[in-house]
């Protein structure tokens, strides 16, 4: 009924809040260099901001398949109240119910994956950085 809207607002948080990260790093503090008798190597991190959008992107997207799903179904129309649960006060329980239970279990699912994929992307990064010549 309206699951969606509990992942669309945690877009909308996440987003504002990759917008405050870009403001405060700096455009190189990406790029670190280690020296080595041969030349100079360059090691890049992914800024966190960068990360932050992989969250926004996969957040966007799914709310934006489920909004379709529901509009598709009926569920979601053009006029007020929008949803069609919000009309009666015993669908607007129901609304409720599933906003608590499947929408913050979709948003906390996405965001346990998000976390994996930037704990695995700051691991490759260490190795690689490791790796380069003249690092121990």
């Amino acid at each position: 009924m309206a699951c969606f809207l509990v992942p669309t607002a945690e877009a909308v948080i996440s987003t504002i809040v990759t917008k405050a990260v870009e403001c405060k790093e700096k455009e190189s503090a990406g790029t670190e260099t280690a020296l080595d008798g041969a030349g100079v190597e360059m090691v890049e991190k992914i800024p966190f901001s960068h990360k932050m959008k992989w969250l926004n992107n996969m957040l966007w997207g799914g709310s934006a398949l489920l909004a379709l799903e529901h509009v598709w179904h009926g569920e979601v129309t053009p006029w007020f109240p929008f949803l069609t649960a919000a009309g009666n006060p015993a669908d607007a329980a129901a609304m409720v119910h599933e906003m608590t239970t499947v929408g913050v279990a979709m948003a906390a699912l996405v965001t346990i994956v998000w976390a994996g994929m930037a704990g695995a992307a700051s691991i490759i990064e260490k190795r690689a950085w490791k790796k380069t010549p003249g690092r121990q």
